[in-house]
C-alpha cells in the first residue's frame, strides 16, 4: 500500500486555504443524517466532538473517565502556543512554522505544521470567547510568556493549569451539545475495538467499564482522540490510565503506526523516589522562564550534597555549573526538551546530580526572586529597599505567576522551593509518534480518523513546549471538521449503519473471548507486576539514549515478557462488574506489543534526532560535539508501519519527507 499524504499542490502559505475552497461539502440537512464516533474527550476529542455536534452532525462521544473533564489534558500546565505577536518581538506564522520545523530536528511534515502555525491564532480567539481565564498584562491584555527552542514570547497561560482551563472550554461546548442532543456522551466506556464494513470503519465495540457490559455502536467514521503511549514505560508524568489500546486496536486493523520511537523525556520533572511510585509529576516547562538549572561544579559538593553534608544553599555562585547557560549560550536555560533532558543526565551521569539517587539537578529561583523584588520596589517607589522587603515582593511575583506548581512541589517532595532550589529530572512525559495519519488526519483505515497526541503529524522528532494543547484543539476545533466533512459527502446517502452486520458480530465475539481469557487465566502475577518490568526495559535500554545492543536485547526481553504475561497474569474478580484490573490488563497486553515495536523502529533508526538519541550517532568534534547527529540522506522520512502479527514482523513503509519552504541544516541552540 503507497503512503499518499494527500498534501495539496501549491504555495506552503496557500495548501489550506485553497484546500477548503475546493473539498465537498455536506449541507445542514444531510448533517442530520451522519453520525460520528469520537473515542477520547480530551482537548482533542473534546473540541472534535463539540464542533461536529455544532455543525449538525449526531455525535457519539466515549470516555474511559468518569466525566470528560478527567481528561489527562487537564494535567496540562504551561501554556498553549500561538502566532498573534501580542509582544511585537517578531513573532510570525512563518516563525511558528520554523521553530516547530527545527524544534521537531526536521522530521515533520511541512504541510501539516504550517497548517498548525496558521490556526494557531484562531485557537486563542475561540478560547477567549468560551471564557478561558488566560493571565491578562497591567493593562488587561493576554499576557505571553516564552517557552523552549524559541526566541519570542508567543506562549498564553492561566498560571500553571491552563489544561485544566482549555478543558473546562471544550468542556463547556460539549455540554451544550449535550444539552441539545446532538452528542450522546457514554462516560466510563472503553473501546476495545473497531469495526470494518467494506474496508471501512463504521463503527466501535465498547466496554461498560462500571457494568462489564459489551455494547455495538456504529457510525459513518470513527475518530480516534485517545492521547500518547508514554505508559509504555510504567513510570511517566501521565496519568495512571492513559494507554494506547485504542490506537492499537485500530493498528491491528490496518492503521499503519507511525514513529513510535519518538518519545519524549520532559526535563522538568520532580525525581523518583523509590519503586513505590505510580507516576511521576510534571513541573512546568514555563519554570524555566525564571528558573536557573544547575548542579554543584565540583564532584565533592555534589557527593556532600547526596550524603545530606551540604545544602545547595551552601554553594556561591562560583560554585555552581549552570551547564545550559554554559553551553548553550543562545538560549541558556530555554532550550528545547530534549536538549535539556540529555544535558541533565550527562551531568548526573558524570556524577555531579544532587538527590539520594545521584538523578537530579536544581532550578533555582534565588535570582528571579531577587530581579522581580527590586522592580517591585522601584515601582513603588522605594529606590534603598532591604534585603527583605526585595525577598518578600519578589516571591509575590513568583508566586503570582508559579504559585500553584509551587504548592505541588511542596506536598510532594514536602520543601519549599521558594527558599530551597527545586530538583527536577527527565521523566517520560510525551509521544511525537502515533498512528500515521494523512493531510486529511485520516489513518490507513478509510473512514477511521486520529487526532491530537494519537497520531504522528505536527511535532517529528521532538515537540516544543506549549505545543501539545495547539495541536489538539487545532485538529478539533479547525482542521478535522472540514476534512472529515469531504469524506462523509459521499455517505448522505448510505442511512443507518447497522450493529446487526457479521462484521460487528465478529469484533464483538473476539473481545469477549479476550476478556474470557483474562477472567479465567489461572496465573500468578498481576498485572501491575508485568507493566513495571515491561516498564524498566523500556527505560534501561529504550530510554532517553539507546544503541544497537540494548535495542536488540530489548525486543528479545519484551516477547519473552510477553509469552509469560499470557501464560502467568492473574486478573481477580469478573468480568460482569466494574473490575479495574480487568481494564488495565487489556492495556498493559498492548504495551507489550507496542513496547516492541517500538524498540524495532529505534534500532532501524539508525541515527539520532530529536527524542530519539542513538549512542552511535553523536557529534564528535566541532562546536556541536556529543549533541544528536542526523542523517538526513538516510532517514528523512516517517516510519510507518504495517501489523503483521508479531511485532518483528510488522512491514516498514516509508513517507519521504520534504523540505521545500525551510533549509535541511544542523540544529543548534548554541
Amino acid at each position: 500500500m503507497a503512503l499518499d499524504s494527500k498534501v495539496p499542490k501549491g504555495p506552503i502559505a496557500d495548501k489550506w486555504t485553497n484546500y477548503k475552497n475546493h473539498i465537498d461539502l455536506v449541507n445542514p440537512a444531510n448533517k442530520r443524517n451522519i453520525d460520528v464516533i469520537v473515542v477520547g474527550t480530551g482537548l482533542a476529542g473534546g473540541s472534535a466532538a463539540a464542533t461536529l455536534a455544532e455543525l449538525g452532525y449526531n455525535v457519539k462521544a466515549f470516555a474511559y473517565q468518569d466525566s470528560p473533564r478527567r481528561a489527562h489534558s487537564i494535567a496540562a500546565q504551561g501554556g498553549i502556543n500561538a502566532a498573534k505577536n501580542y509582544q511585537g518581538d517578531g513573532d510570525s506564522t512563518y516563525r511558528l512554522f520554523y521553530d516547530t520545523v527545527k524544534g521537531g530536528d526536521y522530521r515533520a511534515r511541512e504541510a501539516n505544521v504550517y497548517r498548525l502555525a496558521e490556526v494557531s491564532a484562531n485557537i486563542i480567539d475561540q478560547c477567549v470567547a468560551q471564557g478561558v481565564p488566560f493571565a491578562r498584562d497591567y493593562g488587561g491584555l493576554l499576557d505571553n510568556r516564552s517557552f523552549g527552542g524559541v526566541l519570542v514570547s508567543r506562549t498564553f497561560y492561566a498560571k500553571g493549569q491552563t489544561g485544566q482551563q482549555l478543558l473546562l472550554g471544550a468542556y463547556s461546548a460539549m455540554n451544550r451539545q449535550i444539552g441539545r442532543g446532538k452528542i450522546q456522551m457514554y462516560n466510563r466506556h472503553e473501546m476495545m475495538d473497531v469495526v470494518l464494513v467494506d474496508g471501512k470503519a463504521r463503527g466501535i465495540i465498547t466496554r461498560n467499564l462500571v457494568t462489564g457490559e459489551i455494547e455495538r455502536h456504529s457510525a459513518h467514521a470513527v475518530v480516534i482522540a485517545t492521547g500518547g503511549y508514554g505508559n509504555v514505560f510504567f513510570l511517566s508524568t501521565n496519568a495512571m490510565g492513559s494507554n494506547v489500546s485504542a490506537s492499537w486496536k485500530i493498528h491491528k486493523k490496518g492503521a499503519y503506526f507511525a514513529n513510535p520511537c519518538y518519545t519524549q523525556i520532559h526535563p522538568t520533572c520532580i525525581p523518583v523516589s523509590g519503586d513505590h511510585q505510580s507516576k511521576l509529576t510534571l513541573m512546568s516547562e514555563s519554570l524555566r522562564n525564571d528558573g536557573r538549572i544547575w548542579v554543584p561544579a565540583k564532584l565533592e559538593d555534589a557527593q556532600a550534597i547526596r550524603e545530606g553534608k551540604k545544602k545547595p544553599t551552601d554553594l556561591s555562585e562560583e560554585e555552581r555549573d549552570y551547564y545550559l547557560e554554559r553551553r548553550y549560550p543562545a538560549f541558556g536555560n530555554l532550550v528545547p526538551r530534549d536538549v535539556a533532558s540529555r544535558a541533565a543526565k550527562e551531568r548526573c551521569d558524570a556524577g555531579f546530580g544532587v538527590n539520594a539517587t545521584g538523578e537530579a539537578v536544581y532550578l533555582d529561583f534565588a535570582d528571579a526572586i531577587k530581579r522581580y523584588g527590586r522592580e517591585q520596589a522601584l515601582i513603588h517607589g522605594d529606590h534603598n529597599p532591604s534585603a527583605e522587603k526585595v525577598d518578600k515582593l519578589g516571591k509575590e511575583v513568583v508566586k503570582a505567576k508559579y504559585g500553584n506548581l509551587f504548592q505541588m512541589y511542596d506536598k510532594i517532595v514536602d520543601e519549599d522551593p521558594y527558599n530551597t532550589p527545586m530538583m527536577i529530572y527527565p521523566a517520560v512525559h510525551y509521544t511525537m509518534g502515533g498512528t500515521w495519519v494523512d493531510y486529511n488526519l485520516m489513518t490507513t483505515i478509510p473512514g477511521c480518523y486520529c487526532i491530537g497526541e494519537a497520531n504522528f503529524s505536527d511535532h517529528g522528532a521532538n515537540r516544543l513546549g506549549a505545543s501539545a494543547l495547539m495541536q489538539g484543539l487545532a485538529d478539533g476545533y479547525f482542521v478535522l471538521p472540514y476534512t472529515i466533512g469531504d469524506y462523509l459527502s459521499k455517505d448522505i446517502r448510505t442511512g443507518k449503519i447497522s450493529t446487526d452486520l457479521p462484521e460487528f458480530e465478529e469484533a464483538e465475539k473476539s473481545v469477549k473471548e479476550q476478556i474470557n481469557f483474562f477472567v479465567n487465566n489461572n496465573g500468578s502475577k498481576s498485572v501491575d507486576h508485568f507493566h513495571k518490568r515491561l516498564g524498566k526495559i523500556m527505560w534501561d535500554k529504550v530510554g532517553m539514549a539507546r544503541n544497537a545492543k540494548g535495542l536488540t536485547e530489548a525486543m528479545t526481553e519484551i516477547k519473552a515478557l510477553r509469552e509469560e504475561f499470557w501464560k502467568d497474569v492473574k486478573v481477580p474478580g469478573s468480568a460482569d462488574t466494574y473490575n479495574e484490573e480487568l481494564a488495565k490488563a487489556g492495556r498493559v497486553a498492548d504495551f507489550l506489543e507496542l513496547g516492541e515495536l517500538f524498540a524495532k523502529d529505534a534500532l532501524v533508526r539508525e541515527e539520532s534526532c530529536g527524542g530519539h538519541f542513538r549512542e552511535e550517532s553523536a557529534e564528535t568534534e566541532g562546536p556541536q560535539e556529543g549533541e544528536a547527529k542526523r542523517d538526513d540522506v538516510n532517514f528523512a522520512f516517517v516510519s510507518a508501519w504495517e501489523y503483521k502479527g508479531e511485532p518483528a514482523d510488522a512491514v516498514l513503509h516509508k513517507e519521504q519527507l520534504e523540505f521545500n519552504d525551510i533549509e535541511l541544516k544542523t540544529r543548534s541552540y548554541k
